[in-house]
Order: C-alpha cells, then sequence, then structure tokens
C-alpha cells in the first residue's frame, strides 16, 4: 500500500481563476511585445518585411489564441487539458519572441519563468518541473542552433554572425539554472497554496455543516428560544416558542417582549438582566395566562460585544398540573393512613351499637316507637360503616395490576347486572361495542369505576331514559352515556370532588373512587354534553 503522506491533492481550478489567468496573459502580451514594437517603431520606423510584421503577427496571433480560449471556457470538459494546452501555446510564443528580438542575445529570456509560474498555480510540482524542462529544452535549442548557423539570418535580425563557445554555456546555464530554482520554489509554494487552500476549504465545510447543525438543533429542540434586542423587542423565535405561545414568528418578530411574556423580565436601567432560573407566565393565542419558566444569557460576537438576550423557556402547565396531582397524592395517602388507623375505632363502635341495638329490638317489652328509633340507629350505622368502605377505597387505592382485559365481556358483565337490578328498572341499555375489544387494563378496578359510572346515571334516569356503554379500544376509551338533563357547567368541575354529592341520599365518594381509579391507570375522565340532551363520561386511557 503507497502512502500518499507529503502528496497534496489536487486541487481544480475555477473557471473564474482561468478568467483572471487569460486576462493577465492578455496584459503581459500588450506590455512586453507592445513594448517592442513601440521600440522598433522609434527607432528605425516601419518597413515592409521588417521584424515589425512578424511582432504584428505575433501579437494578433495571442489575441487570437485568447479570445478562442475565453469563447471555449464555458464549455470545458477537461480543465487539466485546457491548462496545458495553454502553457504550450505560452511557451512557443515565448520561444518565437525570444527568437524575433535576437536569441542569445535577447533581453527577454526571463519571460519563461512567468511560464513556469503560471504553471506553479494551477499544476503539481511534477507538471511545474515538465514546464521548466520544456522552456529549458526550447531555450536551449534556440542557443544552439544559433551557435552551429542553422536559424536563419533574415536582414532585420539582429543576429550575431558568430557567437564563441563561452557565451554559449553561460546564457545556457544561467537560464536553465534560473528555470529550474524557479521551478522547485513555485513547486514548494503551489504546494503549500494547495493545502491552504484545502484546509481553508475544510474550515469552510465545517463551518457550514456546523451551521446546519445549529440550525437544526434550534428547529427541533424542544424548549422555547428567542433572542431579545437592547430595545426589548423579540428578534428570534424558534418552532418549539412558536409551538408553545401559538404564534409564528412573523406575528411576534419586532414585538416587545412584554406585549407576549408580561412577567419575563430583560431590561433594566443597567441593560440586560441575566437569569438562571425563573417562571413567569405568557400570554398564549387565546390570551390566556399560563406558567412557564425560563432562564437568560447573553449573546456575544467573537470580540465579546453584546448582540442581545437569549431566553429559553418551558410551558410548565403540565409540570404544574403534574404537581398538583402529586399534592392530591400525597393528601390522600396522608387521609388514608389516618383512615386506616381510624378504621378500627370506629368500625368497632359501630359494630357494638348496631349488635346492641338488634338484641334490644328483640325484647318482648319494646314500644313502638322505641323499636322505629331502634330501627333508624341500626340503618344510620350501616350507612356509616359503607360511608367508612367507600372512604377507605378512595383514600387508600390498590396500584393497579395490568392485564389484556375483554372490554367487551366486561361491559357485557355491567350490563347484566344493571338489568337485575330494581334502580335499572325504567332505564333501556344499549350495547355501543363489537365483541372482543380489549385494552390493557386493571379488570376489577376498571370495573368498579365503570359500575359507579353507570350507578351514577341510572341514578340521574330513575324517571326513566337510556343508558348506552361503549368501546374506542384504538383509543383507550370506554364511555357511560346518558339521556337525563346534564349536568350543569357551574357543578361540571366538582363532582369528582370527594364528598360532593346533589342527591339525598349520596355519600359523593362513587365519582371521586372513580376518579382516583382512572388517574392510577393514568388517564383522566372527560365530561361531554351530548347533542338532544345527556352526558357522556369517557373514561380515557393510555396506551400501553
Amino acid at each position: 500500500m503507497k502512502s500518499n503522506a507529503g502528496t497534496a491533492p489536487r486541487i481544480i481550478p475555477s473557471r473564474r481563476q482561468l478568467s483572471w489567468f487569460l486576462c493577465l496573459r492578455v496584459l503581459v502580451i500588450t506590455l512586453f511585445l507592445g513594448g517592442a514594437i513601440f521600440y522598433q517603431v522609434q527607432s528605425t520606423g516601419y518597413r515592409p518585411g521588417s521584424v515589425l510584421s512578424y511582432h504584428y503577427g505575433l501579437v494578433g496571433l495571442s489575441y487570437l489564441h485568447a479570445l478562442l480560449s475565453a469563447l471555449a471556457l464555458p464549455r470545458l470538459k477537461s480543465v487539466r487539458c485546457f491548462i496545458q494546452s495553454q502553457l504550450v501555446w505560452d511557451l512557443v510564443v515565448v520561444a518565437a519572441f525570444i527568437y524575433l528580438t535576437g536569441g542569445i542575445d535577447s533581453p527577454f529570456s526571463f519571460l519563461f519563468i512567468f511560464v513556469i509560474l503560471c504553471s506553479g498555480v494551477f499544476c503539481r510540482r511534477k507538471e511545474i518541473l515538465f514546464t521548466a524542462s520544456a522552456a529549458a529544452i526550447l531555450y536551449g535549442s534556440l542557443v544552439e542552433l544559433q551557435f552551429f548557423g542553422y536559424l536563419p539570418h533574415p536582414p532585420w535580425a539582429s543576429f550575431r554572425p558568430f557567437v564563441n563557445e563561452g557565451e554559449v554555456f553561460y546564457a545556457v546555464f544561467i537560464n536553465v539554472s534560473g528555470f529550474f530554482l524557479t521551478a522547485l520554489l513555485s513547486g514548494a509554494l503551489a504546494e503549500r497554496f494547495q493545502k491552504s487552500e484545502q484546509a481553508l476549504e475544510k474550515a469552510e465545510i465545517d463551518y457550514v455543516e456546523l451551521e446546519k447543525l445549529n440550525q437544526t438543533l434550534i428547529a427541533n429542540i424542544t424548549s422555547g428560544l428567542m433572542i431579545i434586542n437592547e430595545q426589548g423587542r423579540i428578534r428570534s423565535f424558534n418552532a418549539a416558542a412558536a409551538k408553545i405561545t401559538g404564534y409564528s414568528l412573523p406575528e411576534v418578530y419586532n414585538r416587545p417582549t412584554a406585549d407576549i411574556f408580561p412577567q419575563i423580565h430583560v431590561l433594566d436601567s443597567n441593560g440586560f438582566i441575566v437569569v438562571g432560573r425563573g417562571e413567569g407566565f405568557f400570554l398564549d393565542k387565546e390570551r390566556q395566562l399560563r406558567p412557564l419558566g425560563y432562564s437568560s444569557s447573553l449573546v456575544k460576537d467573537p470580540q465579546e460585544k453584546t448582540l442581545g438576550l437569549l431566553v429559553s423557556f418551558q410551558d410548565l402547565t403540565h409540570l404544574k398540573e403534574m404537581e398538583e396531582a402529586l399534592k392530591q397524592a400525597d393528601r390522600l395517602a396522608a387521609v388514608g393512613r389516618l383512615a386506616a388507623g381510624m378504621a378500627h375505632e370506629i368500625r368497632n363502635p359501630l359494630a357494638s351499637i348496631s349488635g346492641s341495638v338488634q338484641l334490644l329490638m328483640e325484647g318482648s317489652n319494646v314500644s313502638r316507637d322505641d323499636l322505629r328509633l331502634m330501627r333508624i340507629v341500626v340503618k344510620e350505622a350501616d350507612r356509616l360503616s359503607r360511608l367508612l368502605t367507600d372512604f377507605l377505597e378512595y383514600a387508600r387505592p390498590v396500584p393497579p395490576k395490568f392485564e389484556i382485559t375483554d372490554v367487551s365481556a366486561l361491559l357485557d358483565e355491567l350490563a347484566d347486572m344493571a338489568s337485575s337490578d330494581p334502580r335499572f328498572e325504567k332505564v333501556k341499555i344499549v350495547r355501543d361495542y363489537p365483541p372482543g375489544e380489549k385494552i390493557r387494563l386493571d379488570r376489577q378496578q376498571i370495573f368498579q369505576a365503570v359500575w359507579n359510572l353507570v350507578i351514577n346515571a341510572a341514578e340521574v334516569l330513575e324517571s326513566g331514559g337510556t343508558l348506552r356503554l361503549g368501546v374506542l379500544s384504538r383509543r383507550g376509551e370506554i364511555f357511560v352515556q346518558d339521556s337525563g338533563q346534564g349536568i350543569p357547567e357551574n357543578i361540571r368541575d366538582k363532582i369528582f370532588e370527594p364528598f360532593f354529592t346533589t342527591k339525598n341520599n349520596g355519600t359523593g365518594l362513587g365519582l371521586a373512587t372513580t376518579h382516583a381509579i382512572v388517574e392510577a391507570h393514568g388517564g383522566k375522565i372527560e365530561v361531554s354534553s351530548v347533542p338532544g340532551g345527556g352526558t357522556r363520561l369517557t373514561i380515557k386511557l393510555q396506551a400501553r
């Protein structure tokens, strides 16, 4: 395996660089050939058949070649071949010019160095040495042919009739040495230039990639980001910020921050306010206040000049709801511990009272009025016992045991139970679900939760109506719908609170227990009105 160490990969010149090369060549031709023509005209004047005619011809050919090269440049298929052909042409033109201006006595032999330098701009070291070798061969051949008298000597030429060996050796040695030294230096400089261009190109590519990465991160980050200028106006707004607030960038651009974030303070008399962690509120698209958490930092340029303030923020609505749920869970846990401690203290006296009264009721000397009072005592003791049982179920919920459950069969069982219950005598039960609908849940707990909803609906439909049971398994939803009068808006938020009831003999724990069971499943209950009258209570469970 060959090592590429020390060999710089070739950088292909652009068409713009080649255009500059052609323009520079026309300038050099005009300068040197034009200068030679001007000198000849001033010295001897123009005579037909003189060297000026050849100079004019050489200038014309050079301009024509430059024009043809410029026309061919946009249609190039091989840049390398184009560059090589240009260098060959330049070598031939320089050799012809030296011939016309005296051969070994010509002062323009240094023009070969220009050609070598041009090759150093576009070629690698090997090709630069080839160019220097070609220049050395052309110049050496020209001088040797002049020395041996093989070159034609037109009458206008400034050739000396005889050239000694020492002059030939000296001219060839000096010029060829200059050609190769120039080639070596140009090669070294060309390699360093190419490496520098490659490093610059790589840095530019890295910069573009980094910019794309930053744009992708800003576009996809879940936190809202905005940049605020020194006037306290919004200058940038990412996609997450638009999603959180409901405002797009055009809607908030250059607006004062206080219009949307009234409780985020970004400026004071000393300038920007940097906040490590803060909380406040913002106005969403519906102009409702919603909680948010935010932090801010200064945006600076490479010279450490402050450009603005970057504010990162998150919507805390869901988090606040979770905090409230945790607080409620803590309260329930405390109530549960208290209830567990009091259960025996309450139940034992109740059992003693109920048992003692029942024994007294069996006596033969009990009057009718006393018997009626004793029945009231037993009845109330039983009611307190049921209330205590319901309270314990609410305050100390058992963690659900999830399993794939045939919800259709569960609702069938509930419907059969309801059909045999006297409370549903005037209620028509509609089963709005296909067989075999399955959801992952705790069967016993969800059975209890739905039964509580069914009982609540039966009490609403005391004078008759329709009770509809349904399942949407793809959404993880179970609903109970009645055709009653509906739930008034002013109490809709309270129906799941413990001990809240609108019934004379209700405990206010049935719907509260259902709510606790559903929350333990990670779901929620939605209350909605049904067109034409009635209420639908939907248990929405998380997909598992």
